[in-house]
């Protein structure tokens, strides 16, 4: 998956360019699809940064094997990010968990 790509499934299943945040909680790593979005004045990254940014989570997102996870997350979902509320997608990473949750 690239940034392109990853923004592209944005668009198609939500209609704007959402942030997205790599978190850790509970031991368990998340996608967080937050509730501002580049099209927002307030945005705080313009377009090339966004795109970067994307480009990176995508990174992460391939060296952690949950590309696959993602997509069919956000095209299964009937949630939708909105002011104060994400969409947590948790990545089951199987036995490379270790590799990813060291402290």
């Amino acid at each position: 998956m690239t940034g392109q790509e990853l923004r592209q499934l944005l668009l198609d299943k939500w209609g704007r360019s959402y942030d997205v945040q790599l978190r850790r909680t509970q031991g368990k790593i998340f996608l967080q699809v937050m509730w501002k979005y580049l099209e927002q004045v307030s945005f705080p990254l313009n377009e090339v940064e966004y795109q970067e940014h994307l480009d990176s989570i995508a990174n992460y997102l391939n060296g952690l094997g949950g590309e696959a996870q993602v997509r069919t997350y956000i095209r299964e979902t009937r949630e939708r990010p909105r002011l104060g509320k994400a969409v947590s997608i948790a990545l089951d990473l199987g036995e490379r968990a270790a590799e990813w949750l060291i402290e």
